[in-house]
């Protein structure tokens, strides 16, 4: 990730990293009769728009290309037109996309594409809980939302112009557009609370579990918490689009409650497992592997391990990690940078905040010329170093809250940065999902045990497999492992 960064963004972009679907909280949930669009906004196109076969090979290379899984595949496109036929549209036509990412993600286009990635299949348990997101995505759509939320924002920004620019008056101008996307944000969350409601509505109709809407959002949840890695799903944000989790959880189960008692539906469960079956789980070798506190990248053939109680995550521009209680973060990242420029000119040019002179030291670590130095800020220490490895330079930035200097770690972080020698890259295969039968005598612990799982193994047995803790496995029933 090239470019200037700060302490300010640096802290930012480590939040929202580990923040979960978030919303304004202090605010009420709206019942979908409360949304409207001003009548002076402007007007966009319907459902079909054009560069859409653009929009969709972006959003597909973006997320890792599309997945080959025709089991996986197969399922989705018949449980998509299952769920178009009990909707309030079912002339309308959709294709299914699966995405080859390992983050937990849905979305849909106007024109009725539909995407889903393997890191949301390895999470869901059964068809129907599959099926919620799908319904959710199919009701964007059905809906219009994407069009309502554009002649929202096109509104918003031409009351805006014409207040900075017609009348002169840029102050005002500035004040209109940042409550504006207060406004669009907030308008973007009762959509969302819209689209729940309509697709548990539809979810039911197609004869699958409306309770499968919950017990996603509750896995969910659950992954958000061992991402922050205190129990606790993250913050929200004032701005986010999507509401809290939690506030998804309350609507959803009480739309499903109306319509009747759990055990109504189907939830396929066993053809499910069998469709994932083999499905690949976490990072693309060829894009970074996390391994506990390890990072390894064959492709760029390096390596290094994070300090103890630090939890990491690959993401597409950069390693991110923190602490349990959020008081020390790291972050890895590339960045460009001539061979001929200078390591104390990079660290200055892609760090906006001031650097301590007297702290500037030259080394050489694991052979790599390397550049380390200071950065106060009000109420975080930071340590940066740019480390040249070949002709590639990286970036390793820790932080620490108050006035507490992060140095020891640091240290012994950056020195743990290596070479991957052709045999270990070649040896590096990235993880699936087995399925098995329990057998007399598992157990929730020995199972656990056979899992290929970046951390806290049992937390995320369950979690996959829509256990509660202090759950008992059943002989005979199937479970998710995650092995290599």
């Amino acid at each position: 990730m090239a470019g200037r960064f700060s302490a300010h963004a640096f802290i930012i972009g480590l939040v929202a990293f580990l923040s979960a679907c978030a919303a304004d909280q202090t605010g009420s949930v709206l019942t979908p009769a409360t949304i409207r669009v001003p009548e002076q906004a402007p007007k966009t196109t319907g459902r079909v728009r054009i560069g859409d076969d653009a929009d969709h090979s972006k959003l597909v290379a973006s997320f890792g290309g599309e997945y080959r899984a025709p089991a996986a595949h197969k399922l989705l496109t018949e449980v998509t037109e299952r769920l178009v036929r009990a909707s309030e549209r079912p002339d309308e036509a959709y294709a299914v996309t699966l995405l080859d990412s390992p983050v937990v993600n849905a979305f849909a286009l106007p024109s009725g594409r539909l995407y889903v990635t393997r890191g949301l299949l390895a999470l869901a348990t059964d068809t129907s809980e599959v099926a919620a997101v799908l319904a959710h995505e199919i009701a964007h759509v059905t809906l219009r939302h994407a069009t309502a939320r554009s002649e929202m924002a096109l509104r918003s920004q031409l009351v805006s112009r014409v207040v900075a620019d017609v009348l002169n008056d840029p102050v005002t101008g500035a004040q209109l557009e940042n409550q504006s996307k207060f406004t669009l944000a907030r308008f973007s969350r009762e959509q969302e609370f819209e689209a729940d409601t309509s697709g548990v509505r539809v979810l039911a109709q197609a004869g699958y579990d409306p309770f499968g809407a919950s017990r996603f959002l509750e896995a969910l949840n659950r992954t958000m918490a061992l991402k922050t890695g205190n129990g606790n799903a993250a913050e929200p944000d004032m701005l986010a689009t999507h509401p809290a989790t939690t506030e998804r959880i309350a609507l959803v189960t009480r739309a499903a409650r109306r319509i009747g008692a759990p055990g109504l539906g189907v939830d396929e469960r066993a053809r499910y497992l069998a469709a994932i079956d083999g499905l690949a789980y976490g990072d693309n070798p060829g894009d970074g592997m996390v391994r506990g506190r390890r990072f390894l990248h064959p492709g760029l053939r390096i390596a290094f391990e994070v300090p103890d109680a630090f939890a990491i995550e690959n993401t597409r521009n950069a390693v991110l990690g923190t602490t349990p209680e959020g008081s020390r973060r790291l972050l890895f990242d590339q960045v460009e940078a001539s061979a001929d420029r200078g390591l104390e000119e990079v660290l200055r040019a892609t760090w906006n905040d001031a650097i301590d002179s007297t702290s500037v030291e030259n080394r050489i670590i694991g052979g790599h010329p390397t550049v380390t130095a200071l950065s106060k800020g009000k109420d975080w220490t930071f340590r940066l170093a740019a480390i040249r490895v070949g002709e590639t330079t990286y970036r390793m930035i820790m932080a620490a809250k108050g006035a507490t200097d992060p140095d020891p770690a640091f240290r012994r972080w950056v020195e743990s940065l290596r070479p991957i020698e052709p045999e270990e890259a070649a040896s590096l295969k990235p993880a699936h999902l087995r399925i098995v039968i329990a057998a007399p005598g598992d157990t929730v612990e020995s199972f656990s045990r056979r899992m290929v799982a970046p951390d806290r193994a049992t937390d995320r047995f369950l979690v996959l497999n829509g256990l509660e803790r202090g759950a008992s496995v059943k002989p005979g029933q199937s479970y998710k492992l995650i092995v290599e």
